[in-house]
């Protein structure tokens, strides 16, 4: 059990890294100076429940990790994000998007997950609950002021839509360690998760004058299941650039 703790873990932790890397690429090029500090705040949130995780997970462990290692010294292969995490930001309607799909699925996860018998797991969904109900407010009103906004704005939240939406499939097929962790009253069954998922999600985008697929987007081929370490090229981009300092100079410090 305490393998499938450890990689669930890892999973949560790995999500937060991921999507909070992603959204800090916009520091700076945002295009309002206060949505700039908005997005590089959030992603601070994620890096923030990305450390509460992994700490744990280095608990767990028992090896010597540590966060740092965890986060810096691992292959993509051994990252068990979800796709959705890893996409490209596009434009800034393709991230506000992102944003949106992952902060609903995280809103309804830690609100279960404050009931986990682990009670190190309740305790950071408690903390990140909190951070994240501000992230799927922020992005919801994004969301709507694009796809309700100019003719041109509108398509592009649609085609962002298009470009993100098969990759939404992934969040609620468990993983074994997912299944294992729900089972033993850790996790939470993901199928529960959907429903409410659905609705919030459905709500924005009828707000925003956009069409929710009213099909599942299409798992992935099989070969590309994020949760079990099998990523996009994304993936790869991401950890080079990441990973670059702590690879070029082992276990250095400020």
């Amino acid at each position: 059990m305490n393998n499938f703790l450890i990689q669930y873990t890892l999973h949560l932790a790995d999500n937060a890294l991921i999507l909070g890397h992603r959204n800090s690429e916009w520091t700076g090029y945002g295009p309002i100076l206060e949505q700039d500090i908005a997005l590089s705040n959030i992603a601070l949130d994620l890096v923030g429940q990305a450390r509460n995780f992994y700490q744990y997970a280095a608990l767990l462990s028992g090896n010597g990790s540590t966060e740092d290692t965890l986060a810096y010294l691992r292959d993509a292969h051994e990252f068990k994000n979800c796709l959705l995490v890893e996409q490209s930001n596009g434009d800034w309607g393709k991230t506000v998007l992102r944003q949106l799909l992952m902060s609903a699925y995280h809103y309804y996860l830690y609100q279960g997950l404050q009931k986990s018998k682990d009670k190190n797991i309740a305790s950071v969904a408690e903390k990140s609950l909190k951070e994240v109900t501000y992230h799927l407010r922020w992005s919801s009103e994004w969301v709507i002021r694009l796809g309700d906004g100019t003719e041109e704005s509108h398509v592009r939240m649609d085609d962002a839509l298009n470009d993100l939406w098969k990759f939404t499939d992934e969040l609620f097929i468990p993983a074994p360690y997912e299944i294992e962790v729900a089972n033993n009253g850790i996790g939470l069954d993901l199928m529960l998760i959907k429903a409410k998922w659905n609705e919030n999600v459905r709500a924005v985008l009828q707000e925003a004058t956009l069409s929710f697929p009213e099909t599942d987007g299409g798992l992935p081929p099989s070969s590309v299941n994020g949760k079990e370490g099998q990523h996009t090229e994304q993936l790869n981009f991401i950890l080079s650039e990441m990973q670059s300092l702590q690879r070029a100079y082992p276990g250095c410090e400020w």
